[in-house]
């Protein structure tokens, strides 16, 4: 159904792809794989019309074509669901899903047969107002909205770009079931995700990336998780890591104390000592993230005692929280993780840009000095400190997010889904990082909805559940069934 030809893209002085050459058969779901800047979405983009190959050639149907932009593709069949979400936000998802073809009535446009429209797209995905401003819609439902989008425009080739990076555990299950109802019905499937268990969950075959170069295409059930990581990142990782050894009888580094917010979650209570991760779980709405923005300064309702080290944190105050210590790494790196107008350097030490600076201006040289570090640290792929932070694939602008806490030096660092959106290569460097900051002395607050990823890095986990804490489950007694039984309140779990 699609196949390209010698692709070959440079954006600078990157070679994002050289000479990549594989096919997709009709009506299979096919998985596109490889590290963060492999050129996965790069290639995705190329064969979408965003961007133009430099060399080689696409085929759609067994016929060469020259792309010439996403209009061109939507008229080939051919559609994209980004990872990273496109929309206008002060629009309406009926007004936004309608942006490439407005409905009209004589020179008026037809607003109830947009409103149809949208609803009749959005049915098989999820109960969406067609009404409601997409800026008002969480991140899982904006999501679901770009992909009945591209499914309801009718297109023959449908390439998924981590789909599931932001929706709950229902709403992929209900993705997968619409992509094996458009499978049966001969629509083929371009599947890019750093998820193991999902790509063996849904795809038949898969085509791997490394460094811009093609290395693999074959049937999945040839390979297993092993075999497939060691293609993509070339190295076999272990994933045996315990977390470190840390002081139990030593004083807390963070003592929190009836930390509630109206409406958002009620009073809870708990400590982290120096050298100790404390995973966070609980299902979408539980009240994760709202304590994490508490702590980080960004709740002003917030109220409670919270002391970091000898300091009592001024709640309701981002700055404040920086200067006591609180690193804070959000769930969205989009909107609330990263400048995008600025470099990777500007970015690294964004957080800490006092100590780079006198009387008033920036010493680029020790900020450059720093940023270095941090990307060397974090193994972020970019030439140089210098390039601007919108140019990175999704997994390195993580990592960037990252260095900004590593640069100011926190005390208690809180990761909101750290992994998100990351390959397997560099989900294993971020787990050793998280590990090798505890042992350094750091207070570790671990959210994650990818319970392996609790269970395998984190001392203890507190179970949150309709804004309340559940309870709270040792490293030796944690289990999958054990959290989710705790997490949903069922248990027989």
């Amino acid at each position: 159904m699609v196949g390209v030809r010698g692709i070959c893209k440079r954006f600078g002085g990157v070679q994002a792809l050289r000479n990549v050459s594989f096919d997709v058969a009709p009506g299979t779901c096919h998985a596109l794989m490889g590290e963060n800047g492999a050129g996965k979405s790069t290639l995705g983009k190329i064969i979408a019309g965003i961007h133009h190959a430099d060399e080689g050639e696409i085929l759609v149907d067994g016929r060469a074509v020259s792309i010439k932009s996403p209009m061109h593709a939507a008229a080939l069949g051919i559609a994209m669901v980004h990872q990273e979400l496109l929309f206008c936000e002060n629009l309406s998802v009926a007004e936004n899903m309608s942006l490439e073809q407005i409905p009209r009535k004589g020179l008026w446009v037809d607003r109830q047969a947009m409103r149809d429209r949208a609803a009749e797209w959005l049915a098989p995905f999820a109960q969406i107002n067609p009404d409601s401003l997409v800026g008002s819609l969480s991140i899982g439902q904006q999501q679901l909205v770009q992909i009945a989008g591209a499914v309801g425009r009718g297109a023959k080739t449908i390439i998924f770009d981590e789909p599931t990076s932001s929706l709950t555990q229902a709403e992929t299950e209900k993705l997968f079931l619409v992509i094996r109802d458009l499978l049966s019905q001969g629509v083929t499937c371009i599947y890019v995700s750093h998820r193991m268990k999902e790509v063996f969950s849904i795809c038949s075959h898969v085509s791997v990336l490394r460094d811009g170069e093609h290395v693999h295409t074959g049937p999945l059930n040839e390979l297993d998780d092993a075999s497939l990581v060691r293609l993509m990142i070339g190295r076999d990782v272990d994933q045996s890591a315990e977390p470190p050894a840390f002081d139990s009888t030593a004083n807390p580094m963070v003592e929190v104390r009836d930390l509630h917010s109206d409406n958002l979650f009620e009073p809870i209570s708990f400590s982290i000592r120096a050298g100790e991760i404390l995973g966070f779980a609980g299902l979408v709405g539980a009240g994760r993230s709202e304590i994490a923005r508490a702590l980080a300064g960004l709740d002003t309702h917030a109220r409670g005692q919270v002391r970091i080290g000898d300091r009592l944190l001024r709640l309701g105050s981002a700055p404040g929280s920086i200067r006591a210590g609180v690193g804070h790494v959000p769930e969205d790196r989009k909107s609330q993780g990263l400048a995008f107008n600025l470099n990777v350097r500007e970015n690294s030490t964004l957080a800490s840009l006092g100590e780079f600076a006198s009387f008033g201006f920036v010493n680029k040289k020790s900020e450059r000095e720093a940023a270095e570090s941090a990307r060397a640290s974090l193994r972020i792929k970019c030439p140089t400190v210098e390039v601007p932070v919108d140019s990175l694939s999704g997994g390195n602008q993580q990592k960037v997010v990252l260095s900004k806490w590593l640069v100011s030096d926190s005390k208690l660092l809180i990761l909101d889904e750290p992994t998100r959106g990351v390959d397997v290569g560099s989900k294993s460097e971020i787990h050793a990082l998280i590990r090798e900051l505890a042992s350094q002395g750091k207070a570790i607050l671990l959210i994650s909805s990818e319970l392996p990823e609790l269970l395998a890095v984190s001392h203890r986990i507190l179970v949150l559940r309709n804004g309340k804490l559940a309870g709270e489950i040792a490293r030796e007694h944690a289990t999958e069934e054990s959290v989710v039984a705790m997490m949903t309140g069922i248990a027989n779990v």
